[in-house]
């Protein structure tokens, strides 16, 4: 089963090469990796994107909660989340196939963000299934290079009878 953590860490050089250290050695594999600051300048935010059952995934999580720069650990499994990933694509795109290609971006909401004679570079953001399915659709006018973020995500907050 997918679990997405968060996990709340300190600010510091090295706690990225400690949280993947403890991974590996427990011969886990990180499915996804996302790292970024947060409001506050001293504490960053880890989405960390893990396979495996309910009861290993929570060793794993007590493990990180072990780790002196890590703040707070959440897994967001049962809750209701909004998770992204980005990514950019150079796809080949000779003039004729453009319009073609191009109606296809907008199917997927994406966003062209560079262009040349034959290639145009767009960025998609999206649940996971979206940029795969971008993926698929682009595979026949070729791929010439592609990057991906790690997936972000967010626990939806829960709205009381008085927000309604």
């Amino acid at each position: 089963m997918k679990h997405i953590l968060s996990a709340l860490v300190l600010n510091k050089p090295g706690v990225l090469a400690h949280v993947a250290g403890m991974f590996a050695a427990r011969a886990f594999n990180i499915d996804s990796l996302a790292v970024g600051r947060t409001d506050d300048p001293t504490l960053s935010r880890m989405t960390i994107v893990v396979i495996g059952d309910d009861k290993v995934v929570e060793q794993v999580r007590k493990q990180l909660v072990k780790i002196v720069p890590v703040v707070k650990v959440q897994d967001f499994i049962g809750q209701d989340v909004v998770a992204r990933d980005l990514m950019l694509v150079s796809v080949t795109c000779p003039p004729e196939k453009r319009p073609e290609i191009m109606a296809l971006i907008e199917m997927f909401n994406g966003k062209v963000v560079d262009i040349a004679q034959k290639i145009v570079m767009v960025e998609i953001a999206g649940p996971e299934s979206k940029i795969e399915a971008f993926i698929d659709a682009c595979r026949p006018y070729g791929i010439k290079s592609m990057v991906r973020t790690g997936t972000v995500a967010m626990a939806r907050q829960t709205r009381t009878k008085t927000e309604e």
